[in-house]
């Protein structure tokens, strides 16, 4: 967390007051994962409309922050489960928004964001997050989450650096494959959660 700016004495905000816990917020690594949720709604459209500058850029603008933001909590005491909660909705957001400009472009299915962001839900309320406590991750759940990138990376790649390959047909292919790891994360998760009550 950052730290507050001491002021001499009778300035100084009563302990847990809002002006103390509003800086809770205002953290680098809040700033970091902010700019890759602004980049969200700008880059699927981007990749919908073709404009394969704007979508190459954005993507790899939230590639770098998602990389960062993480190692710039723990470097300066910023880590926190609101902190953890913000970065994975944006994550969510990113992927999904993205992964629907691709759907809508014939190169994946429509299924899969929509399995994106409801196993985002899924894992939110199976950790109880909303009650402040850190998100737990499975381990199919966390190569998902990585693969959900790597797929919205692979059309916009190709396509800012004017590849030929892989093929739409492939795309989709690996499209359909996420939908099943992701269908069987979710089960597992319910599962657990069930032989956890």
């Amino acid at each position: 967390m950052v730290r507050a700016v001491e002021h001499p004495g009778p300035v100084d905000a009563p302990s847990g007051s809002p002006r103390e816990a509003a800086p809770r917020w205002r953290t680098r690594a809040n700033a970091l994962t902010a700019v890759r949720l602004a980049a969200a709604p700008a880059c699927a459209p981007a990749i919908a409309s073709g404009a394969q500058g704007a979508a190459f850029a954005l993507f790899w603008l939230a590639v770098a922050t998602d990389l960062v933001d993480g190692r710039v909590a723990r470097r300066y005491g910023e880590a926190s489960p609101l902190g953890g909660l913000l970065d994975h909705a944006t994550d969510a957001t990113f992927a999904s928004l993205g992964l629907l400009a691709v759907a809508l472009r014939g190169e994946a299915p429509l299924a899969l964001p929509v399995l994106v962001a409801a196993a985002f839900v899924q894992y939110v309320v199976d950790s109880r997050a909303t009650r402040g406590r850190a998100l737990r991750a499975s381990a199919l759940g966390r190569w998902n989450g990585i693969a959900y990138f790597a797929l919205l990376g692979v059309p916009v790649v190709r396509d800012g650096l004017g590849l030929g390959w892989p093929p739409a047909g492939l795309v989709h292919a690996l499209g359909l494959a996420l939908v099943a790891t992701t269908l069987a994360s979710m089960l597992d998760r319910a599962l657990a959660a069930r032989r956890a009550r």
